[in-house]
């Protein structure tokens, strides 16, 4: 079982600088760049980008490759892959090696970044990442453990995808002695590098999941409105338990959930968990994209989830404040955000903008995993309100704007005691498409003030804002 420890964090006017990504951005899904070229027979359409061309073919990041590839002189393997910027975008092309195999986008399209038969590129891979978020991003985290994930609400586009550690996949790309020695210490490294914490590397949400909590209270018609009364002591004790959860700041006693969202109360959202039931939870959560064991970016995705049937009331309690066996990942809480910010609608993310294939001709590829209605417009859009109001109330923030939300959470883990800080935002873009951001930072020290320990987390998440402005 964890125990949970939260601040709910003020995030400074920077947030709206998330709002003008998409202006004048071939990212994103949007229908720019190729889109605008006229279509081939079977219904792709033509890009630019000179094809075929010598090698391996090549994985984009604003039209500029960040792979490419060198001859061997070898019979069996006569191109070897060479990366540029290789620990920035790590998490978004995984790594291509003849001793060591491939993962990644490397992977999900191997045939496509072939050499085919002439020793000319099969095609090339053109990702939905916006090169100055990544950077920002992956920058901001520096050498913590922990991920960022950036999407576009209303097309599921990646913006940016990072893990930290990171690690050069091209200095283990070929099977020479100093690959093989690359490899073996990566393997080694107890901060794993070669796990993708954005995608694949599941946690305790916190707080943050007390966003979905009040999404199913409001849709159940628990309440009217997020500023009604809660009824809601103090000190909770959980049903049939002695276990008490005290919230830090008196303001949470009967606390309505606008004030609850940003006090980050724990005695409201349990309550609230119990009474609503895992069951109706779980339906909530699933229609947010928890228990979707078939996403793929094309890159598989870890599932998040709810606990299944027959969790008990205090378990049920538990998780209302992302504790208990609720599991995440932070490109989860970031649709969980997009949603909101999407007026309630779910859609599946996506890294790959296009696929041009070795005729100039482009295919654009579908997206997997749940989508559709997580919660009603009037849902998502009061607590699109109440997160904006959150945003400015505490630790002396900045009042954002109408339509800005932020949320963090510190978590303390019971079984290694250490935890990780979390912090999601959206914003409703005044041009082009709202975008949401979520932060994961791990190993806090156990016991600290959970308002400092959570900063890193806001910061990571206000240097990116501005990677994107």
């Amino acid at each position: 079982m964890h125990s949970t420890i939260r601040g709910a964090l003020g995030v400074s006017s920077a947030l709206v600088a998330l709002a003008v990504l998409s202006a004048g951005c071939d990212q994103g899904g949007s229908s720019t760049g190729s889109a605008d070229k006229p279509a081939t027979e079977d219904g792709t359409r033509r890009t630019d980008r000179p094809s075929p061309h010598p090698g391996l073919g090549d994985i984009l990041v604003g039209d500029a490759p960040v792979t490419g590839s060198r001859r061997t002189g070898e019979d069996k393997a006569p191109f070897e892959r060479t990366y540029t910027d290789g620990a920035l975008y790590a998490a978004v092309t995984g790594f291509r090696s003849t001793a060591f195999g491939n993962a990644g986008l490397e992977s999900a399209y191997g045939d496509v970044l072939s050499a085919d038969a002439s020793g000319n590129a099969s095609g090339d891979v053109m990702t939905t990442i916006d090169p100055k978020a990544q950077k920002a991003a992956f920058d901001a985290l520096g050498d913590r453990r922990g991920a960022v994930v950036a999407l576009d609400a209303e097309s599921g586009a990646l913006l940016a995808v990072v893990s930290t550690p990171s690690y050069d996949p091209g200095t283990f790309s070929g099977h020479g002695g100093a690959d093989a020695k690359a490899w073996k210490a990566l393997n080694a490294d107890r901060r794993s590098p070669l796990l993708n914490r954005a995608l694949r590397e599941v946690g305790a949400p916190g707080g943050t999941f007390h966003v979905v909590v009040a999404a199913a209270a409001l849709e159940k018609g628990l309440y009217e409105s997020v500023d009604d009364r809660t009824d809601s002591p103090l000190t909770y004790v959980l049903p049939q338990s002695t276990i008490r959860l005290t919230s830090a700041s008196p303001g949470c006693e009967d606390a309505p959930i606008a004030r609850a969202l940003s006090l980050s109360c724990d005695n409201v959202f349990a309550k609230m968990a119990s009474e609503l039931g895992a069951d109706e939870l779980r339906s909530v959560a699933e229609r947010f994209g928890f228990d979707d064991d078939a996403l793929t970016v094309p890159v598989r995705v870890a599932e998040s989830s709810y606990p299944r049937a027959g969790v008990s009331r205090p378990a049920t309690a538990l998780t209302g404040i992302g504790a208990g066996d609720v599991r995440a990942t932070p490109l989860a809480m970031a649709r969980v955000a997009a949603a909101v910010a999407n007026g309630g609608r779910l859609v599946g993310p996506s890294l790959v903008e296009r696929v041009t294939k070795a005729d100039g001709g482009t295919v654009r590829p579908k997206t997997s995993g749940r989508t559709g209605r997580a919660v009603s417009r009037g849902t998502a859009d009061a607590l699109k309100d109440a997160l904006g109001t959150a945003a400015g109330e505490v630790l002396g923030g900045d009042e954002a704007g109408s339509g800005t939300g932020a949320k963090a959470a510190w978590v303390t883990d019971g079984r290694d005691g250490t935890g990780s800080a979390w912090f999601i935002a959206y914003t409703d873009g005044t041009k082009g498409h709202p975008v949401a951001v979520a932060v994961r930072v791990e190993d806090q020290p156990s016991g600290a003030d959970p308002r400092k320990a959570a900063e890193p987390a806001v910061a990571v998440g206000e240097a990116l804002l501005a990677g994107l402005s």
